[in-house]
């Protein structure tokens, strides 16, 4: 795969995907609250934020981390997606991680639809959340600039507003991008 990237992409690709090669190999032992941060750090440090149009020609398109990566760009749902699979392949339990879509204020003129990795130490705590525009890890309480509209992982979708009724059940997750993500994981560098 390495080759296939370097190839395709070049060089700094290929780093950055050895790059994180070595952090999914890191000590999977470690506590949860030091992978998030590890994790966090990496593609806020590796990955510059740009638009799908200009990343991929097209409004939305949801990358895989190996896309994500192997371009050096992505795209906040990317970032989002990217620390999901990682800490994932860490260890994290995925009950513990949920992708959150947001309306993020004080980032332009209105509010801006946005995506962050949420992680929730248990099922009652307040999330911390994982954010590409913030790149501190903070618990959702002390940010309000971002209002969650729902979540979702692999084995459902939340409605903020249920969770805040207390109706916190999964629901089925019918996300067509999160359904075509799915399908190109471990295909991505195919001709």
């Amino acid at each position: 795969m390495l080759d296939k990237v370097d190839k395709k992409y070049g060089a700094a690709s290929k780093q950055r995907l050895e790059a994180w090669q070595e952090l999914l190999a890191s000590d999977k032992k470690t506590d949860d609250l030091k992978k998030i941060k590890l994790v966090n750090d990496f593609f806020n440090q590796q990955i510059m934020f740009v638009s799908d149009a200009q990343n991929w020609g097209v409004e939305d398109y949801w990358a895989t981390p190996i896309e994500m990566l192997a371009k050096g760009r992505g795209d906040c749902e990317d970032f989002a997606i990217a620390k999901y699979f990682s800490l994932l392949a860490l260890g994290v339990a995925e009950n513990k991680l949920r992708i959150t879509y947001v309306q993020a204020s004080g980032f332009g003129p209105s509010n801006l639809a946005h995506m962050v990795l949420t992680y929730y130490p248990t099922p009652a705590e307040i999330p911390l959340v994982l954010d590409n525009l913030i790149p501190e890890i903070r618990q959702a309480a002390l940010r309000p600039d971002l209002t969650p509209i729902y979540s979702f992982n692999g084995q459902g979708l939340w409605l903020a507003k249920d969770r805040s009724s207390g109706n916190a059940k999964a629901r089925k997750n019918n996300i067509g991008f999160w359904s075509q993500l799915m399908s190109r994981r471990g295909h991505e560098l195919d001709d």
